[in-house]
């Protein structure tokens, strides 16, 4: 069954650029996703933590 998916996909033109933008949009997504959460401001955090505990 494999085989015939991988012919399938090798008869496919220009196929072989769709795993490389993949890994690229994920690669920056989870880039991007760092960077916000070691960039965001600790008193932030700190007065998010805090919410389920307040009585309000």
């Amino acid at each position: 069954m494999f085989e015939q998916i991988k012919h399938n996909m090798e008869t496919i033109a220009g196929v072989a650029i769709y795993p490389i933008l993949s890994l690229l949009i994920f690669f920056f997504f989870f880039l991007g996703l760092g960077i916000w959460v070691f960039s965001y401001k600790k008193e932030k955090i700190n007065e998010l933590s805090q919410l389920p505990l307040n009585d309000k």
